[in-house]
Parts: C-alpha cells; structure tokens; sequence
C-alpha cells in the first residue's frame, strides 16, 4: 500500500501478491524478478508483521507500511508498486 494508502494494480507492476490465512498465520506473499518477500501476521492478537524472503525472518515491525517499505527493498520495487489485496490492508497495529 503506498504512503496514500492506494495499492498497485499487479498487472501493471508485474509483482504477484497472493494473501493466504493458515490456523496460525496471515500471509502476504510477493514474487518479482525472482525474489520473494512475505509480510506475516500472527492470528493469535500478536500485532507486529514480520518480514522474510528466501533465507528467513528479516525484522519485525509494528506498522504495515514500514513492513512493506523493507518488503519493497527486498524486491528491488517502490513500496507503492506493491499491490496489496483489500483482505491484507488491516495487517499490523
């Protein structure tokens, strides 16, 4: 979601976003060139996001956008290049 709280239409980014909810786990996932990024969100009332790529957890944030700022630094992308599906636009605080 950018700085205006607007999100990017994938098609015109070409960054896939899919968001999923496990039993535990609300995840943002976004591929690009390559690379991939998640933002992760606990479903047990934990409100920090976590961010990983291909290695692992990366850092832990407690709002969104800083979330998907480093999630747009690890694809190489301007954070409001991110689209961001209407089910994910509540994660973090």
């Amino acid at each position: 979601m950018g700085k205006d709280g607007t999100s990017a239409d994938a098609e015109s980014t070409g960054i896939d976003a899919q968001y999923i909810e496990t039993d535990g786990e609300r995840r943002l996932s976004f591929s690009y060139n390559g690379r991939q990024a998640v933002v992760a969100q606990n479903t047990d009332g934990y409100a920090m996001v976590a961010v990983r790529d291909e290695r692992g957890e990366r850092e832990r944030y407690y709002g969104f956008d800083m979330a998907l700022d480093h999630a747009a630094e690890l694809l190489g992308v301007e954070a409001n290049s991110l689209p961001v599906p209407e089910q994910a636009a509540d994660m973090g605080m």
